[in-house]
């Protein structure tokens, strides 16, 4: 319980926890980034880290100044590539991983692996064919997930790699630049955590809404 509380701290405080991490560590900021979202993307034991928040306050301390220096605490030329690299490099590993284990996955008990998270993302495989790779990016879990599952199935790598790269490159970009255009806004500011809890609330959205389709939508209809 004081785990969850402490990592529930975290994700909901990342403008502060990261502008410490700064401070404290300077340009190995950049390589706990790498890290934090490789890990996310790539180890499928992990798919609760902070990515989408992260790549939001990211991108607000690109646009602080940093008082010592008056250079931006962030440098935004180095973040962008290096987080598109950490999404996409995970994104691979997810791929051959899955590739590895193969099919029986779907068929053996693995210790590790959350059934129901392999199925709600095939069922999105299903629905939306090879656009899952962009589309998983924007949602939580299935983006862990995702990589995964394509490794399992039939999709081939230069089809899979080609929708890898475009699905990281609009999800850093667009979270990174939405942090760095929005963070400095006042309102943003003084209200940041009611922001990260928007950001958390839209990510689960998806995930949400397919759960309740899946559980409620295809039921049969009851005869008179």
């Amino acid at each position: 319980m004081e785990l969850l509380k402490h990592f529930l701290d975290l994700v909901l405080h990342l403008d502060k926890t990261l502008v410490s991490v700064v401070h404290e560590y300077g340009n190995l900021t950049y390589l706990l980034l790498f890290l934090i979202l490789f890990t996310e993307t790539g180890v499928i034991v992990f798919p609760f880290l902070p990515g989408d928040s992260l790549l939001f306050v990211a991108g607000t301390l690109a646009a602080q100044p940093n008082p010592e220096t008056g250079h931006p605490l962030l440098n935004l030329l180095y973040l962008i590539p290096l987080l598109i690299a950490a999404a996409f490099i995970g994104d691979n590993v997810n791929y051959a991983i899955g590739d590895y284990l193969g099919p029986r996955v779907f068929r053996e008990d693995f210790r590790f692996l959350k059934r129901k998270y392999l199925e709600q993302t095939q069922a999105f495989y299903a629905k939306h064919g090879g656009k899952t790779i962009i589309m998983a990016r924007f949602v939580p879990i299935v983006r862990t997930f995702a990589p995964f599952v394509a490794g399992v199935g039939t999709m081939t790598y230069r089809y899979f790699a080609s929708y890898s790269i475009a699905g990281a490159v609009l999800w850093v970009v667009s979270l990174t630049l939405a942090g760095y255009f929005l963070g400095s806004i006042p309102w943003v500011k003084n209200n940041f955590t009611l922001v990260i809890y928007g950001i958390i609330l839209f990510s689960v959205v998806p995930p949400l809404w397919q759960y309740l389709q899946s559980k409620f939508g295809n039921k049969p209809a009851q005869s008179a």
